[in-house]
């Protein structure tokens, strides 16, 4: 909680516990909407993220195929090693 949060609780508490207590019995409620702002952290995340999970039918598998290919950046040219790969039926 930031200094500013904290000066703003203690600004809407502060009153409410020097001002005199009502003759009735029944409680003096603390919060309501009139009272100041209220305080909830968010909602928490109950899942896993994302996950992709890959089952391949029998008989496939990957065929990859790599290379290097020379970029050309501004401290100069770069080799630079490039990779794709596929399914396929075996």
């Amino acid at each position: 909680m930031g200094m500013r949060a904290l000066i703003m609780v203690i600004s809407v508490v502060a009153p409410l516990a020097i001002a005199p207590r009502a003759t009735s019995a029944q409680p003096v409620p603390l919060g309501g909407p009139s009272s100041g702002p209220s305080f909830s952290l968010p909602p928490t995340r109950t899942g896993t993220g994302t996950r992709i999970e890959i089952h391949p039918r029998p008989l496939l598998y990957r065929r990859c195929v790599d290379w290097y290919e020379l970029q050309h950046r501004p401290s100069g040219t770069v080799l630079f090693p490039q990779m794709r790969c596929y399914w396929v039926r075996g």
